[in-house]
């Protein structure tokens, strides 16, 4: 069985979260469901945070535990750190559902 360094809920999910620090150009293994994924990482990603399991475009919705969480803010490469700095959250906000 390989090692994960990443886990998602769903098969909808794209985007994964990391269970250990990842730098930038560390093959990342994810597991899916019953899917294995490998990826290249783009830029570091701290433990307990997303990383993009495809490209994103500005406003492509993001979905985690099968639920759109949020919508980009800017192109995101796969394999790049998802958080607040590209992510615009949409829970909990009467102006955008």
């Amino acid at each position: 069985m390989p090692a994960f360094d990443a886990h998602c809920v769903t098969e909808k999910d794209n985007v994964a979260v990391v269970i250990h620090d990842v730098a930038a150009g560390d093959t990342v293994m994810v597991q899916r469901e019953s899917e294995t994924l490998r990826l290249l990482a783009a830029t570091a990603v701290p433990a307990g945070h997303k990383i993009a399991l495809r490209g994103f475009e500005k406003n492509d919705p993001v979905l985690k535990y099968g639920e759109v969480i949020g919508n980009a803010s800017e192109r995101i490469p796969t394999g790049t750190h998802v958080h607040v700095h590209n992510l615009e959250g949409l829970r909990g906000r009467g102006d955008k559902r």
